[in-house]
């Protein structure tokens, strides 16, 4: 039997390569990648196709759903908070209208196999909006139907394409002809802050974890944008490909939502910084709040409550926070200043 194939797009990302790397080495796909910009050499030679392109452009979408019998969408390609609250409309056409074209894409493919395409969509804790740090405090732990009033463009991107995902894969085309044709099996998952070893951060509204840890690394100072008592869920980036694809394995018959969360640990900027200290001495934080990011992240859970996903799934983080510092990102990112 051939192997199947799966589509990623935004593939030349944090989530993506690793997401790659994982699926070539388990060897039971194929896989096809889609970025805006030509993936590099090492990531193509671990794929069956690669594509340079927009996910807005329908005839290159259906070009590549013509040419591969596609089981499996892994849609990773967004425009993320920081820069969508900057040009908000931007972010409208790539996160909803670019997922509402893949979306089409998978529906069309599902209906030609006669079974549905499995369709992965990354959520993220932007869908949520608490209106302030003592609410938030009182909070804890945010389930899934709880506070979805995101206070940015990419969280309400992120809020309706959920809901868009759901309407696909229960009652799309409910009226009429083609109301028993197969539909696409939508699943999202909210993921939180995440860190990767591998990457350098990009100006994310999460990545204030990730900036100290290399600023200490390369023996550079770091003003935080947050204050030293903001406090948002995190997750090593192994542990977020690894929800991916238990998540793409899981029985359908035993999902009791279409969107779950998913956690692993919560930590705060100066408890980030504690750590950062006791493996680079010297290392210098001060904390200067930008005070529109810092309102964003206080916006957004403490933590998440992700029973739903361990009780469906099995989902179980491998990194708490002591773990993903000291057996995963403190030594890679050292090494990987060493080495320069």
């Amino acid at each position: 039997m051939p192997k199947g194939v799966v589509l990623i797009t935004g593939s030349n990302g944090e989530i993506g390569h690793s997401l790659i790397d994982r699926i070539a080495a388990e060897g039971r796909y194929n896989v096809v990648s889609l970025d805006l910009t030509p993936a590099p050499d090492e990531l193509r030679a671990k794929c069956l196709a690669s594509y340079t392109g927009n996910i807005m452009d329908r005839f290159l979408m259906d070009q590549i759903a013509a040419h591969h019998e596609i089981e499996a969408v892994f849609h990773l390609a967004a425009l993320l908070s920081t820069r969508g609250e900057r040009d908000p409309e931007l972010a409208h056409q790539v996160n909803v209208e670019g997922t509402l074209n893949l979306l089409r894409v998978a529906q069309q493919q599902s209906a030609r196999l006669g079974r549905p395409v499995r369709f992965l969509f990354p959520s993220s804790i932007a869908v949520y909006g608490l209106p302030d740090v003592a609410t938030k405090r009182e909070a804890g732990r945010i389930g899934e139907d709880e506070w979805n009033v995101p206070v940015t463009m990419y969280g309400c991107n992120k809020l309706y394409c959920e809901h868009l995902g759901r309407y696909y894969t229960r009652y799309h085309r409910q009226l009429g002809a083609l109301s028993n044709v197969a539909r696409l099996d939508f699943r999202s998952m909210r993921f939180p802050g995440l860190i990767s070893a591998d990457t350098v951060p990009t100006g994310g509204t999460s990545d204030f974890g990730p900036e100290m840890l290399h600023a200490a690394a390369k023996g550079e100072p770091y003003a935080c944008f947050v204050g030293p008592e903001a406090a948002i869920p995190f997750m090593a980036m192994p542990d977020a490909v690894t929800a991916l694809v238990q998540f793409l394995d899981a029985d359908k018959e035993k999902l009791t939502r279409v969107v779950y969360n998913v956690g692993a640990f919560s930590i705060s900027a100066a408890k980030i910084a504690e750590r950062v200290s006791a493996a680079f001495p010297g290392s210098k934080v001060t904390y200067e709040p930008d005070a529109v990011r810092a309102k964003i992240v206080d916006s957004w859970p403490e933590d998440v409550d992700d029973s739903a996903a361990r009780n469906d799934w099995g989902w179980n983080p491998k990194f708490d926070a002591a773990r993903a510092f000291d057996e995963y990102l403190v030594p890679r990112i050292r090494a990987r200043y060493a080495k320069g």
